[in-house]
């Protein structure tokens, strides 16, 4: 008898925090923080693309996605999918059919803890994807079980239904609701210093006067003699 654990969908982020977290790099965050952040083996098949939302959670068993074909049919308009393999590494569950069916649906990207397929049905769709690589070997409709919104495990990160994900060319951050705006916050007030930091280095100054780090060297070598 199969297994089949499913919940409510998640709210959605609002309009205005998502096009907030839109301006931010995930690197910038990772300046302040070393939390959150997926294996980076989870990487782009998309260049140029950065999305947020709220966390769509689901986890199936290594060759079955009969689960994953019946979410494609509940996946809203801004929703992200977020895809725990249960370790394994072997079977693509998605391919240029899924990315067709999530794109029609509305949902902004898909991540996969594990390797996708048809990479340019993916790229003529342009739908934004994170995934571990490719792989020819895909899944079956077994009916084998599997949960939807329920806590999960993807690039080593617990992600529960609803998490804010923000994801980019540099990678896949997993934030608490609760606190994703004031992270996007002073994310943007650090994007903007560097910006203006950036513009004093091209008008001649040296970045390591900026920085302090070139006062942190001086420092330590007059302690020395």
């Amino acid at each position: 008898m199969p297994d089949y654990r499913i919940e409510a969908m998640p709210e959605q982020l609002p309009a205005a925090l998502v096009e907030k977290l839109q301006k931010v790099e995930t690197a910038t965050i990772g300046h302040s923080q070393h939390w959150g952040f997926m294996d980076r083996g989870i990487q782009p098949l998309l260049r140029g693309k950065r999305i947020a939302a709220a966390a769509v959670t689901l986890a199936i068993p290594g060759q079955d996605s009969t689960l994953l074909h019946h979410t494609l049919g509940l996946l809203r308009p801004g929703d992200i999918l977020v895809v725990d393999r249960l370790g394994d590494d072997k079977h693509a569950c998605w391919g240029g059919g899924v990315t067709v069916a999530a794109k029609a649906a509305g949902a902004v990207g898909g991540i996969v803890d594990g390797p996708c397929t048809d990479l340019a049905e993916i790229e003529d769709s342009d739908f934004p994807m994170w995934c571990r690589g490719m792989s020819p070997i895909t899944t079956r409709l077994y009916n084998l079980g599997g949960t939807l919104n329920l806590p999960i495990s993807c690039g080593n990160v617990p992600v529960k239904a609803g998490d804010v994900i923000l994801a980019d060319e540099s990678g896949v951050l997993v934030l608490p609701r609760a606190e994703a705006e004031a992270i996007a916050d002073a994310a943007i007030a650090r994007q903007e210093r560097g910006e203006r930091n950036q513009a004093r280095v091209k008008a001649g100054e040296k970045l390591g006067d900026i920085s302090g780090a070139t006062k942190m060297v001086l420092d330590a070598l007059a302690q020395k003699g």
